[in-house]
């Protein structure tokens, strides 16, 4: 099947929308029709979405900065106005879309949308009360009549406000269709490489083997019931999914999870305690065939894993409502200390080991397991606090490792989370590399 965008070169320009973590889907998407992808970012958007993470998926320098220079002297952001195909500007806030409805080249996305002569695409994203007012919708009016950019609309849904309104970013499929039909059958406006942004390496996990545990397992009661816990699997998918765009190799050992699971890594499904320690040690200990495993570079284990069971095992038959019961429960094994200790000593063994500790007031509870698990990271999240955690879009967390430095990210979305876990774990890595 022919690819629409084949050959072309799209610039990426992403603005500080909290919808900024769609990027990295947009950037799937377009080369999934054949286009080489670069992106430039806003001040503000770097905070939403990592640089490294779409110099991984683009395989070019993220140019975020007017005075920043390519590896060869050239002006990144005037090279990527001159060779692109289409420039598309997905999210575009309202500040950028006033900004440019003026003229204000004050950051290097509206800057390279002055100085380029090829087609520009812009997909809004904003709360609906922005979008909405007049002084917005007369500068996005006045960038597609009088500037002739073709504009995706924004969709009505749910907003980062918690209203829900028109504001939501549109669709990725229906931005790169935008893209397709605003080339249209135009020849490729720079087909000659060494003029177009230049490709460097290969991202900060490429060739390293990552194993990542998400969702919540589930204890049979009897023949139909569970014991079970609100975990959405959405912070272990977005740690799949970052691994993934960074290079490495990703095995994602999924339980239940309420999120569709991602492409591109394998995946592993493993619903109960049991079910889960035995595909850790599986994908950590030994290959199937008996021989040893090509050893890990990390686990990061997310899943959130049932404390208790049912003692003795599961009834065999349904339960009737005849009246009160009583349930007695036994303790699960921890799996993380279990593999810690199965794989030695944090000093002297292959695979960096980081844990998850969601619980209330969760920073003094996190450092006792770091300690006792022997663990490289622990990630500690407050599962108590208002907007994050269980089955919420973004997280809050800190990062603490065996040296007790403490990484503090969020409130943000969960793959800026996970983008700021890899960064400790490649720092990790690196550092036993060296």
């Amino acid at each position: 099947m022919s690819k629409r965008l084949a050959g072309r070169l799209i610039v990426l320009g992403i603005t500080g929308s909290i919808a900024a973590y769609k990027s990295p889907e947009i950037v799937r998407a377009l080369r999934a029709e054949g286009a080489d992808v670069q992106a430039l970012l806003t001040p503000a958007a770097t905070r939403f979405v990592s640089p490294l993470t779409l110099r991984t998926l683009t395989g070019h320098a993220v140019d975020a900065d007017l005075l920043d220079l390519l590896p060869d002297g050239r002006i990144g952001h005037i090279v990527a106005a001159d060779s692109a195909d289409a420039l598309l500007i997905a999210p575009a806030t309202a500040q950028w879309i006033g900004a440019m409805a003026s003229g204000l080249a004050g950051d290097v996305v509206t800057a390279a949308c002055l100085a380029t002569t090829a087609p520009v695409i812009v997909a809004p994203a904003m709360d609906g009360e922005m979008w909405a007012h007049a002084a917005t919708q007369t500068n996005a009016t006045r960038l597609r009549d009088d500037f002739g950019y073709a504009l995706v609309a924004p969709e009505s849904g749910a907003l980062a406000s918690g209203a829900t309104g028109v504001g939501r970013l549109a669709e990725t499929a229906a931005i790169v269709d935008a893209v397709v039909a605003a080339i249209g059958a135009a020849p490729i406006r720079e087909p000659n490489e060494s003029r177009r942004p230049p490709a460097v390496p290969a991202g900060d996990l490429s060739g390293r083997r990552i194993v990542v545990t998400a969702g919540g397992t589930e204890e049979p009661i009897d023949a139909v019931r569970i014991l079970a816990n609100r975990s959405s699997g959405r912070q272990g998918i977005a740690l799949a999914e970052a691994a993934r765009d960074r290079g490495a190799d990703v095995t994602l050992i999924a339980a239940r999870v309420s999120v569709p699971l991602p492409e591109g890594v394998t995946i592993v499904r493993a619903m109960s305690v049991d079910a889960l320690n035995a595909a850790l040690r599986n994908a950590l200990l030994a290959a199937p065939n008996g021989g040893a495993a090509t050893p890990a570079d990390a686990l990061i284990a997310t899943a959130a894993v049932s404390d208790f069971r049912v003692a003795g095992g599961p009834l065999t038959e349904k339960l009737r409502r005849d009246g009160e019961i009583t349930l007695r429960l036994t303790p699960t094994p921890d799996l993380l200390a279990g593999l810690a200790q199965a794989l030695g000593p944090r000093a002297t063994r292959q695979t960096l080991l980081v844990g998850f500790s969601a619980e209330a007031s969760a920073t003094p509870r996190a450092r006792e397991k770091l300690q006792q698990k022997d663990l490289d990271l622990i990630v500690a999240n407050d599962v108590t606090a208002p907007g994050i955690g269980f089955e919420s879009a973004e997280n809050a967390a800190e990062i603490i490792g065996a040296d007790d430095l403490v990484t503090r990210v969020g409130p943000a979305p969960k793959r800026v989370v996970a983008d700021a876990i890899l960064d400790r774990v490649a720092a990790l890595l690196s550092t036993r590399a060296g």
